[in-house]
């Protein structure tokens, strides 16, 4: 049976029930009603009378609308049921189980009650109707709609030791200071480590010694542009909400973070109700707008490009969908996965499509001529969506790529008993497959024999390894960079091959040397770590040049954007100041060392 902590644990991890006062989270929490449906089962039916709305915790439901037709495919983390019970209270539309849910079920009075006394709740669930004037531009969202409310406080003469608790207990990084109703400071946890634990002072310390006094505040009707620029500009991470002197809210960069997440879920939101090609294209042409946000908003690069892929996922998954429409179901089980960034969920604003098919052995030729259909109907559409074809065919379009199991496994082993060049480079294409639509238990046993096999065989690793030298970073004589010396990039670095690149090579040798199944970089390079496979010191200065890497990568590609421009990867070392510069320099001498410690056959481990 679910626990209540279990519960309020994942709705911490839920918009809008992330933005609600951690006592009023809990309070919610209970109101919610675990239930467990088996796929193939009907949840409610169009015109039903619902008693509350849905909350997916896993599994995933079909939306369907009055007559059958597919509205949505959900997953977890998805509501549904708020249509209907916000019109009539009848469902206005059917909701099957694609696979096993567990469902949240929160009461329609509960529902009703959170609409009227949580302006984010509200707004998250009237986003996109006819009566919503919400902009999904940060920059002119105003203070009062982006904040926190019901900010936490102290005293100024209570202790630093109080506060600190209290930061605990509420699970935030900062308190505001309030002396007679007043907001006369501000102390956050940079304040408690810098000022107290670094200084030695004693846990008896006031507030007022520690505390930022007439911290910069905003007013609830200024922009989110105004708390973009002061965050930007006077690198802080938290602005008070202030009125008529008094403490109203609180903005931080999480909260910015949020609002971006939200967006992203927008986008996908629109996409799973898209009826065609043309309406996907018209959602993914938001894309660059998204990425400039969620670079804007200081947002880890991971996540950036998480929530960027997430969008390509449900193109293809809706893709699919409308070509089972189109040509009738499968004949047989299959599985589509993605290779290439997509499959590694990094994604940037310039990417192509890397696809494949996994067919079902009971497949007949007739079969086979319904799977290169299909693939032509879902990679023309991702092209029409912007993920263009790829130069290289590593797409399910190319009969190689569009195959039974029996034929993927008998590529894996050819390539890995015989890894030649061009096996060196399929296999690392290979190797970064990831399921997105169809029978996932095609890829699951084939993944772990696979990765088993290649990492016992030793002369198979030791090609990896080679194949993984042959991008190198773009380091130059005295401290400078290797550009291009002439044609269209000249005096430019490529931030893709030579920068991100050699980053995913290592990143690939080091699960194959664990055994790692994930496929997303950063995620191989932690797990390196964690296992051993590289050293402790090598794999945290490893993980800190690829955080640089990657999100000047993404910084320039906002730029660009900015500018009225197409992103790309290359990026003059000259539009950095002399410390960016200088610390990108060193990522990639991190990098460079890290690759001579494993072509110097001291295998991965520095």
């Amino acid at each position: 049976m679910e626990t209540s902590s279990a519960i309020i644990g994942f709705l911490q991890s839920v918009h809008p029930y992330d933005s609600l006062p951690q006592d009023e989270l809990v309070r919610v929490a209970h109101s919610f009603r675990r239930s467990e449906v088996q796929a193939g089962a009907e949840i409610y039916h169009f015109g039903a009378p619902l008693d509350g709305i849905y909350l997916i915790k896993t599994g995933s439901v079909e939306v369907q609308d009055a007559s059958g037709g597919l509205v949505s495919l959900l997953g977890p983390r998805n509501s549904f049921g708020e249509r209907g019970l916000m019109r009539d209270g009848l469902a206005a539309t059917t909701a099957l189980a694609l696979e096993d849910c567990v469902l949240l079920h929160l009461p329609a009075a509960e529902f009703h009650a959170l609409m009227q006394s949580a302006p984010p709740f509200q707004r998250f669930f009237t986003r996109g109707r006819a009566g919503d004037r919400r902009n999904t531009d940060l920059a002119m969202q105003t203070v009062g709609d982006l904040m926190t409310g019901d900010p936490q406080s102290c005293g100024p003469e209570d202790t630093v030791q109080s506060a600190a608790a209290r930061m605990r207990d509420g699970k935030i990084s900062c308190l505001g200071v309030v002396e007679a109703g007043a907001f006369i400071g501000l102390v956050t946890t940079r304040d408690l480590t810098g000022k107290v634990l670094a200084a030695g002072l004693p846990a008896s310390t006031p507030v007022r010694a520690v505390m930022s006094g007439t911290p910069i505040s905003l007013p609830p009707e200024a922009l989110g542009a105004d708390v973009l620029n002061l965050m930007l500009e006077r690198r802080i991470g938290h602005l008070p909400v202030v009125e008529a002197g008094r403490l109203i809210g609180m903005i931080t960069q999480t909260d910015i973070t949020r609002f971006q997440a939200t967006s992203s879920a927008q986008l996908v939101r629109d996409l799973a109700g898209a009826q065609s090609v043309a309406q996907m294209a018209a959602v993914t042409a938001r894309i660059p707008q998204l990425l400039v946000q969620l670079v804007g908003g200081n947002t880890a690069h991971q996540v950036t490009t998480r929530l960027i892929t997430d969008i390509a996922d449900t193109v293809t998954r809706r893709l699919l969908a409308l070509a089972e429409a189109n040509l009738g179901p499968a004949p047989v089980p299959y599985l589509w996965l993605a290779c290439g960034s997509q499959g590694r969920q990094e994604q940037t604003g310039v990417s192509d499509q890397d696809n494949c098919l996994f067919i079902d052995d009971a497949a007949t030729e007739d079969d086979m001529a319904y799977f290169a259909a299909l693939a032509i109907y879902v990679c023309d559409g991702l092209h029409a969506c912007g993920y263009v074809y790829c130069p290289g065919e590593m797409m399910a379009t190319n009969p190689k790529w569009c195959a039974r199991i029996s034929t993927w496994r008998g590529y894996f082993r050819r390539w890995i008993a015989t890894p030649d060049p061009m096996a060196q480079m399929l296999a690392s294409v290979m190797f970064d497959l990831r399921p997105i639509g169809g029978t996932v238990s095609l890829f699951s046993d084939l993944q772990a024999e696979t990765l088993a096999e290649a990492a016992e065989n030793s002369i198979f690793v030791a090609h990896m390894i080679a194949n993984s030298l042959t991008h190198t970073p773009p380091l130059g004589l005295l401290r400078g960079f290797a550009t291009f010396r002439s044609g269209e990039h000249k005096n430019q670095i490529d931030l893709k091959h030579n920068g991100v690149v050699p980053l995913t090579d290592l990143g690939r040798v080091y699960a194959l040397i664990g055994q790692s199944a994930v496929a997303n970089t950063r995620a191989r390079l932690l797990a390196a770590g964690d296992a051993g496979v590289i050293s402790t010191s090598g794999g945290a200065d490893l993980l800190d040049a690829y955080d640089l890497i990657a999100q000047t990568r993404l910084d320039h590609q906002a730029r660009l954007i900015r500018a009225g421009k197409a992103a790309d990867n290359f990026m003059a070392p000259s539009d950095l100041s002399d410390f960016e510069r200088a610390h990108l320099r060193d990522a990639f001498v991190v990098v460079r060392t890290m690759q001579s410690a494993v072509g110097q056959a001291r295998g991965a481990r520095t």
